[in-house]
């Protein structure tokens, strides 16, 4: 109860151009917002200028923001999910070639050969999470990548939690598939 009584004032000084609560905000959320943005785009410097762009929107649009019921994260991943979408319609981007994401979440801390098995699971996710339709992939990022719960899923996709489940249920349904048609093929090899 405090968190969320310490992130309403927060955002109601946000709200007052107070710069460092927008910047407490910033800290607090952009990691999410970018891992959103990432698995949705699977380009690394794609996905940061979609988070900056987040928070540029942000700052612009906080002064009309209201306490909805809805977490201050939903309404920062709508305005991803709007910035995803205008960045596929701008067909400005490029086909994203997995390849060049190989530093991504790299550890220097694990021996090369951990490293290696954990990218290459990394991309494999990704590229699987690309093969789902966009209600999909929005679910199952915003619910595993982005960690919220079905509730905020829904307010921040505009759905209901109904809707939110079966669409989680199919998407896992076909990652499982994919997934393991990846799998079966490597070891094919």
């Amino acid at each position: 109860m405090d968190d969320i009584v310490n992130l309403k004032n927060i955002v109601e000084r946000a709200k007052n151009y107070d710069s460092e609560a927008f910047g407490q905000l910033y800290d607090m959320y952009f990691d999410k917002v970018f891992r959103y943005a990432y698995y949705r785009v699977g380009n690394r410097h794609e996905a940061e200028d979609i988070a900056e762009q987040v928070f540029l929107k942000a700052l612009e649009s906080i002064p009309g923001f209201e306490w909805r019921g809805i977490p201050f994260s939903a309404w920062l991943l709508r305005i991803a999910s709007n910035l995803v979408i205008d960045y596929y319609r701008s067909n400005k981007y490029k086909t994203v070639d997995i390849e060049e994401e190989t530093n991504l979440a790299l550890d220097d801390s694990h021996d090369p050969e951990y490293s290696a098995i954990r990218e290459f699971d990394r991309k494999e996710v990704i590229k699987a999470i690309m093969s789902l339709t966009e209600d999909q992939q929005q679910v199952i990022i915003m619910r595993f990548i982005a960690d919220m719960t079905n509730e905020e899923v829904a307010n921040a996709i505009d759905k209901n939690v109904g809707a939110v489940k079966a669409l989680q249920h199919r998407a896992l349904g076909s990652l499982s598939r994919v997934l393991g048609e990846i799998y079966n093929e490597t070891r094919s090899r």
